[in-house]
């Protein structure tokens, strides 16, 4: 029986069970995407019909004015492929300290895209970009063929536009199976030096980030039988050092219609943050100075974020 995380998140401080400040808005723009990921935790693909609209997009804009120096952090799916993506981009302007966009790459190179490259590049947007690996093999076997040669035409040409030297360009590694990542500054070396050595391509950091047990990956796990040695490994690994600092504590994730979550993975199983009276909160009605010690929502897929050396939407959570 796997201890529920709750209570080894809260016998480490019970004030790490709370919402400590907002600094990152995190926001989804829908399940629209041009890849099928085997792990992908919102079960995004080309027949995707969650995207959001300008409405949301004008209260997420709303939102960042009465709040400034905010980090935007702007996911999917695959972002740009949502019909008013350079919509939200051109609205957010001067709005947010930082604007981070979440491509999977892949997109920068297909027919008709791009365009992307540059509309990064003129926004000053950082780009993080999704490479599950170094090696070709193990990247297409989890993404799709092809998607491998596909993202390194992207990075070189993103190199070309003065990304990973004037404008920030950083990486993703996820693990191909049920395992936790290994040192991300480990791995961080062993991408610098195999991407320079073999492309020619140069970024700033990578981030490593545990797979949820959730979506397609939890849906692999429960075909395979090993769904509950998956969760009893990450309940194994708990690492109380990243309890202060899970993500939930300073990021908001807004979905595509606007309803507000503690963090992308609670949005893909449906643990909406709540009124007193049970009533969705959307992020026009959301209160940042209100949400400072509010109760965040747990669950077992929370281990995730606390296993080995921790994991965010910005990497580990310990050296």
């Amino acid at each position: 029986m796997v201890p529920q995380f709750k209570d080894r998140l809260q016998a480490v401080n019970p004030e790490y069970e709370t919402f400590a400040n907002l600094q990152t808005l995190q926001v989804n723009l829908g399940n629209l995407c041009n890849l099928h990921c085997t792990h992908c935790h919102v079960d995004a693909s080309s027949h995707g019909t969650e995207i959001m609209g300008t409405f949301v997009m004008d209260q997420i804009a709303g939102f960042l004015a009465r709040n400034p120096g905010l980090t935007l952090d702007i996911t999917g799916g695959c972002p740009e492929m949502n019909p008013n993506f350079r919509y939200l981009i051109n609205r957010t302007k001067g709005l947010a300290a930082r604007r981070m966009l979440r491509s999977n790459l892949a997109i920068m190179a297909e027919p008709g895209w791009e365009w992307l490259p540059e509309f990064c590049r003129n926004q000053e947007l950082t780009v993080v970009g999704s490479l599950p690996c170094y090696l070709e093999e193990n990247v297409d076997q989890q993404r799709g063929s092809g998607v491998y040669q596909k993202s390194i035409q992207v990075l070189k040409r993103l190199n070309s536009l003065g990304y990973g030297k004037e404008v920030e360009l950083n990486l993703v590694y996820n693990p191909g199976g049920d395992f936790v990542p290994g040192s991300q500054k480990g791995l961080e070396s062993a991408y610098k030096s195999e991407l320079s050595a073999s492309h020619g391509i140069i970024f700033n950091h990578l981030f490593t980030i545990t797979n949820a047990p959730i979506g397609r990956f939890r849906e692999h796990l429960e075909a395979t039988g090993t769904y509950s040695d998956y969760l009893r490994m990450l309940a194994s690994r708990f690492n109380p050092e990243t309890a202060g600092t899970i993500m939930c504590r300073t990021l908001i994730s807004v979905d595509w219609q606007g309803k507000v979550y503690n963090c992308d993975f609670n949005q893909a199983v449906g643990m909406s943050i709540n009124t007193d009276d049970g009533s969705d909160i959307s992020i026009s009605e959301l209160d940042d100075a209100g949400m400072n010690g509010k109760q965040i929502d747990l669950a077992q897929h929370c281990y995730c974020c606390t296993a080995g050396e921790g994991s965010s939407c910005t990497g580990a959570l310990v050296p």
